[in-house]
């Protein structure tokens, strides 16, 4: 929902940054690949009871998915580079779900309900892309992106708020994870009414 207004308010000096690093000679899919090991240390950090290391590790982790799009604009985008970092991203998002089962394990029924609603969000999201691309669809709300980016209540923005939310204040985890599993949904029903507009039977290509 907010992805759009934090582009504008980040892409700027995000992508000043990768330029500077694609001057340096760091590639994009260093980034994403040390960005995506940073992050999934969030896990263990979680496991051993250190939320806010883990944090701090999940902050880490969205910088660096920020700077790998950066020097990619700054370089040369390729699709195994855009491919990567959105599988990553979502196994990024599973494992730190699963952190917090880790972490207590009353939580575990309700972690378990929020993979499947991450699965929900990234199915429709993926396979609106798939259709999207097919057609020749494409979007810059989202920024520059390689793939078509369909909007929701619950984008990227929202979800790595839920993750601070929750590793600042571990306890609130349930609640707050209620609160964002009805997110999820409401965006998957959102994307599905999406497709049946934009590729329905009586759609134009």
């Amino acid at each position: 929902m907010f992805d759009p207004l934090m582009v504008r308010l980040i892409g700027p000096p995000i992508n000043w940054a990768g330029r500077n690093l694609a001057q340096r000679g760091i590639s994009a899919n260093s980034v994403t690949v040390v960005g995506f090991l940073i992050g999934l240390g969030a896990l263990p950090a979680l496991a051993f009871n250190a939320p806010t290391l883990a944090l701090v590790l999940v902050l880490l982790n969205r910088v660096a998915d920020g700077l790998d799009g950066a020097i990619a604009r700054a370089t040369e985008k390729t699709d195994f580079g855009a491919y990567l970092d959105i599988v990553l991203d979502f196994i990024f998002y599973a494992a730190i779900a699963l952190g917090f089962a880790f972490l207590d394990h009353d939580n575990a029924i309700v972690v378990a309900v929020l993979v499947t609603s991450f699965i929900g969000t990234g199915a429709s999201f993926l396979a609106f892309a798939v259709i999207a691309a097919k057609r020749g669809l494409d979007t810059q709300a989202r920024g520059n992106k390689s793939f078509f980016y369909s909007g929701g209540l619950a984008e990227g923005t929202e979800t790595i708020v839920f993750f601070v939310l929750v590793c600042a204040q571990p306890d609130w985890f349930i609640p707050a994870a209620t609160i964002f599993i009805a997110m999820c949904w409401i965006t998957v029903a959102m994307r599905i009414n999406q497709a049946r507009v934009a590729f329905g039977a009586n759609a134009t290509s």
